[in-house]
């Protein structure tokens, strides 16, 4: 009955080989698009302005930052997927190596980071989706346009659309994970093309003198804005949940890691920079549209159309890929013994966790109607450095528990490079507010309670093998 008792390495391998049903059809192509497809959203479509505003022009520096962090830890996260090739990511990690409340805490901030982060988003793909309505001369009734007190004056009930858009990306999910990784495939590379097209486009009408002065607000804006726009990176770590459904996982999952992340680096700092190249960057204050803004400036509507565009898109691939996460982790939580059985049942038909998948979808779809989520980034944030920290440390321990256990790939420099992703995390995390540190704190300690209260005594650890 301990409770930092840890799981068999081997025997979780070996079972993730022959059961759980979950069927094996995704290949490194596949995971690398489902990597940028939950990265590049609303970090890149409405993040970028308030970064701007707060960083200045500087803000390119904070994504680097915010890059090196993720580095760090997706290359800790890349030597764990290619040696522990099971659902659960960070989670099923931590049950090998730390002990299990480590691993339920951490699963535990997991359900909240994923879960708030399909809310977050399908809000602002709402915003988004009303405004390509309103061009085409559709309003809805205000009552259905956002959550109670989301829009000051405005006697708003329900967001319609964001409900609308969960339960249509959970009716995908719940059909297979072949057919949603193609639906994100071709949502993904529309929205990538989009991109570049505003790179290819804007690039021509960048100032230099807007990018005077660079860092007008010193490091410590640059750090906040480093803290802020963190959530642009997340997302990569949901590659890793899809561990049991990967043809070769060895080899596929690392590249699915360090080339999304590769790939959106490039990206974030190319449009950051351009943005405020375009655009002097206090005139971003308040637009949700930054991307667009800074098209319209340069005169180039007709781009900013596709833009809008590309934001849908780009945020249903978001929602698609974290809820996809979530219901993982919660199918391996259950499997485990530690949340009811019913989450890690498989639909016969369609190889997928069918009533986790509608439960993630029905709660958080309800959350992001009803709530209005102007401060869920920051503990969306918090609770990712959290988990990349751990996988840092969980890498170190198991190089001396298990220094046989076959790895695919190897994190270099251990434990110089898992010991910078954990100071990098917690850097980043000192600059978040106080009240994100409170709220996180509550979710942590209702963890607890539930551990204590239910899942500790129905652990598959406590039943004889």
């Amino acid at each position: 009955m301990s409770i930092f008792r840890t799981k068999n390495l081997d025997a979780m391998v070996a079972g993730s080989r022959t059961g759980g049903g979950l069927k094996k059809v995704l290949g490194p192509m596949d995971l690398i698009m489902m990597g940028i497809g939950a990265i590049v959203g609303t970090g890149i479509f409405v993040l970028t302005g308030t970064g701007a505003v707060t960083a200045g022009p500087a803000l390119t520096v904070s994504f680097i930052i915010a890059a090196i962090a993720c580095g760090f830890a997706a290359l800790c996260y890349a030597e764990f997927a290619s040696s522990v090739p099971v659902a659960g990511s960070i989670y099923t990690y931590s049950y090998v190596t730390l002990g299990e409340i480590v691993a339920w805490m951490i699963g535990w901030d997991l359900l909240l980071e994923y879960g708030l982060a399909t809310s977050t988003v399908a809000v602002g793909w709402s915003g988004y989706f009303q405004s390509l309505l309103k061009g085409i001369g559709i309003v809805l009734p205000e009552a259905l346009r956002a959550a109670p007190g989301a829009i000051p004056g405005v006697n708003t009930v329900f967001n319609l659309p964001a409900f609308l858009i969960m339960m249509v990306l959970t009716f995908m999910l719940s059909l297979g994970v072949r057919e949603s990784a193609r639906v994100n495939n071709i949502m993904v590379a529309i929205k990538t093309g989009v991109v570049l097209l505003f790179i290819c486009v804007g690039v021509f009408y960048v100032k230099p003198d807007n990018w005077t002065p660079f860092m007008p607000f010193g490091m410590g804006s640059v750090m906040s804005a480093a803290a802020l726009v963190f959530f642009a990176f997340i997302g990569f770590d949901a590659v890793t949940s899809a561990a049991e459904e990967v043809k070769n996982p060895t080899r596929d999952l690392p590249i699915g890691i360090i080339g999304s992340l590769i790939v959106c680096t490039i990206l974030y700092v190319l449009v950051s920079g351009i943005m405020t190249g375009i655009v002097p960057f206090p005139n971003f204050k308040g637009v949700d549209h930054p991307v667009s803004l800074a098209l319209q400036y340069a005169g180039q509507d007709w781009v900013a159309g596709f833009v809008d565009l590309a934001a849908i898109l780009g945020m249903s691939t978001v929602i698609l890929v974290m809820a996809y996460g979530q219901t993982r982790i919660l199918f391996a939580m259950s499997r485990d013994g530690l949340l009811p059985k019913k989450f890690s049942t498989v639909h016969p038909k369609y190889g997928t966790p069918y009533f986790a998948t509608w439960m993630v979808g029905i709660i958080f779809g309800l959350i992001a109607a009803v709530v209005p989520l102007g401060v869920l980034a920051e503990l969306v944030n918090i609770g990712t450095l959290a988990a990349f920290s751990l996988v840092s440390v969980a890498v170190i321990v198991l190089r001396k528990t298990r220094p046989d256990l076959p790895r695919a790939f190897r994190c270099p420099g251990v434990p110089i490079v898992p010991a910078l992703a954990i100071i990098f995390c917690l850097a980043l995390m000192s600059f978040l507010s106080w009240h994100t540190w409170v709220a996180f704190a509550i979710w942590l300690v209702l963890g607890l309670v539930v551990y204590f209260g239910y899942a500790r005594s129905r652990s598959l650890l406590n039943k004889p093998s």
